[in-house]
């Protein structure tokens, strides 16, 4: 099973990284929050990786921190969330949030996300709120910009991500363009979040 993987960033995107490693491009899906600290293509990155082996297919699920990569772990323990509906959570809500809204077993925030129901809400909290022990970090810093009226790429990389969470484009392109209009949202990921919310 690969559990690291170190090599050369040759793509990204909101849910993908593909990185070369040996001669080999290796297709890693990624959350919001790692495509975020993800380094510019052509530089080295590291990834802690989870390999999903099914009948018709290996997949890789990426993460820069430990902290993402045990919570993913915890959510695909859940009866009935596989790991793309983990990486889809890790998008929607931040680790560090994730960690303190099943620590308070706030399902309403939970649902939030696209795919998670209240039963299933019920669940992750049910089943992880113990399990939440040694996990907790101060949330990262963001960039600080002004926010474009028109869809600049940083915001095309947003509507790209809600599109691929199952958001129609009109919608996702009209609630990014309103959440970058808001003071005080700037960056890939507050800008993301804040677009899940309008969305609701």
């Amino acid at each position: 099973m690969i559990a690291h993987l170190r090599g050369i960033l040759i793509e990204k995107h909101p849910n993908q990284a593909i990185v070369e490693a040996g001669g080999v491009g290796y297709d890693v899906q990624i959350s919001v929050s790692t495509y975020s600290a993800l380094p510019d293509v052509g530089a080295e990155v590291k990834l802690r990786i989870f390999t999903n082996v099914r009948e018709d297919a290996i997949q890789l699920f990426g993460f820069r921190e430990a902290m993402e990569k045990s919570l993913f772990e915890k959510l695909i323990s859940v009866s009935g969330i596989g790991p793309k509906l983990a990486i889809t959570t890790l998008s929607g809500v931040a680790a560090p949030d994730l960690v303190r809204i099943i620590r308070a077993g706030e399902v309403a925030m939970l649902t939030r996300v696209p795919g998670i129901g209240k039963k299933t809400a019920e669940r992750i909290v049910l089943e992880l709120r113990d399990k939440m022990e040694g996990l907790g970090a101060a949330p990262a810093a963001t960039a600080k910009g002004p926010a474009a009226v028109i869809l600049s790429s940083e915001q095309s990389d947003v509507v790209s991500a809600l599109v691929n969470l199952g958001c129609q484009q009109p919608a996702a392109e009209a609630a990014v363009k309103k959440a970058a209009a808001e003071p005080g949202i700037s960056g890939f990921e507050p800008l993301f979040r804040r677009s899940m919310e309008l969305l609701r």
